[in-house]
């Protein structure tokens, strides 16, 4: 699988390992059913960016379940923490988004789905931190304007829209700006039901 990999490291970074200094997401260590319904998005065209539209066109189901257990049991350090050049008043919201919400706005924590630790639970949420500011920016825009879909129902479109574009950028700048400790993995599947309903997390 080491050698099958190479396409996915040349954007991805060695391992899967991205850092938050590119554009591509980390995808060592994400749970194994999110990685799969994002390679089922690919290849049904749900999600669109053609590389990886094209990558994944001719694969199996089978192979694509291989790919996404290898990368979700890759174990590797995460880059460190580094300054995300925001102010006292910008990190104090990104913080209270992440982990308080806007209840009044209907928009949950981040860290009700995402995990407390924001590395994901399973079955199929991923972890959050470390991820290039821009990915992140670029992902909640192509929700916000339909451009990126999930499974319906689709929690994250409409968290997204639900979120001012300053919001999104605040956020954005800290998640990529923190780290997390070795040996962090997904948080277990959670025994209560999340704050919203989301088909993509429904297997």
């Amino acid at each position: 699988m080491v050698q099958r990999m190479q396409a996915c490291v040349v954007c991805h970074g060695k391992e899967g390992r991205a850092t938050n200094q590119g554009y591509f997401p980390r995808i060592a260590g994400k749970p194994s059913g999110y990685l799969y319904n994002q390679l089922q998005n690919f290849k049904s065209g749900l999600r669109k960016y053609e590389p990886m539209n094209h990558l994944v066109q001719h694969m199996s189901d089978g192979y694509l379940q291989d790919i996404a257990k290898y990368f979700a049991e890759l174990d590797l350090p995460y880059p460190a923490a580094r300054a995300s050049g925001l102010t006292a008043v910008e990190q104090r919201t990104a913080e209270k988004l992440v982990r308080q919400g806007a209840p009044e706005r209907g928009i949950p924590a981040c860290i009700s789905c995402h995990g407390q630790q924001m590395a994901g639970s399973l079955p199929a949420i991923p972890g959050l931190l470390t991820l290039p500011a821009d990915y992140l920016v670029a992902q909640l825009g192509a929700w916000r304007t339909e451009q990126r879909k999930a499974k319906a129902p689709d929690c994250m479109a409409d968290i997204a829209r639900r979120l001012s574009l300053d919001e999104v950028s605040v956020m954005a700048r800290w998640l990529s700006a923190q780290t997390s400790p070795s040996g962090v993995v997904p948080a277990p599947i959670a025994m209560q039901p999340h704050p919203m309903r989301c088909g993509s997390e429904e297997q």
